[in-house]
């Protein structure tokens, strides 16, 4: 689990294709990987990954295909920067909400304006994701924790701090961006239980 709240931005080295799917090397920021254990999840432009090496200053994880299929993590390449958090501890304070990892699909930037010093993006999401965003409920773009501003069919909006420009990748998106999308996970459950037959 995770809190939407970006610790770093890595940038990715290879995106080697392994026997089907794909394996990515991350170089991180000195220190990012302290207390990082191997097998231990890392969130990747909102995509929970598996460590599967690592050292000082880089780590390497798998990307299966239902995640390429789901994500953005296909298009990557040597150079591209990603939004990096490690897992969340029970000692943590959730200064987010909760985010699992599990990238729900993938959304596009229509426009982007300023609004005195923050940024207001309108994106559109896929209109089976759609549903479950609402005004003043939470979305993970690319594992960033933001809240909803307003709602209008599949398209939403969402207000970007200048302190969250700098430190993550949010700063590189511009109008036809493909992002990656978590919904909240409360609202699919609250759809399942709804829709159960007994």
């Amino acid at each position: 689990m995770f809190t939407g709240l970006i610790e770093a931005t890595g940038e990715i080295l290879e995106a080697i294709e392994t026997k089907g799917d794909i394996t990515l090397r991350v170089h991180v920021p000195d220190g990012f990987l302290e207390q990082v254990e191997l097998g231990e999840s890392i969130s990747v432009n909102g995509v929970c990954l598996t460590a599967i090496n690592f050292t000082d200053t880089a780590f390497s994880c798998d990307v299966s295909n239902e995640t390429l299929r789901c994500s953005t993590l296909a298009n990557v390449k040597p150079g591209t920067i990603v939004n990096l958090e490690r897992a969340l501890l029970p000692t943590s304070r959730l200064g987010g909400h909760i985010v699992s990892g599990h990238v729900d699909g993938i959304g596009k930037v229509e426009s982007l304006t300023t609004d005195a010093r923050s940024t207001c993006f309108i994106l559109s999401a896929p209109a089976e994701l759609a549903k479950y965003i609402a005004a003043k409920g939470s979305i993970t773009i690319n594992g960033v924790s933001l809240t909803v501003n307003s709602v209008d069919g599949d398209n939403f909006s969402v207000n970007i701090i200048p302190h969250t420009m700098e430190m993550t990748n949010l700063n590189e998106l511009e109008s036809g961006t493909t992002v990656n999308l978590e919904v909240d996970i409360i609202a699919r459950h609250v759809e399942r239980l709804l829709n159960r037959e007994d």
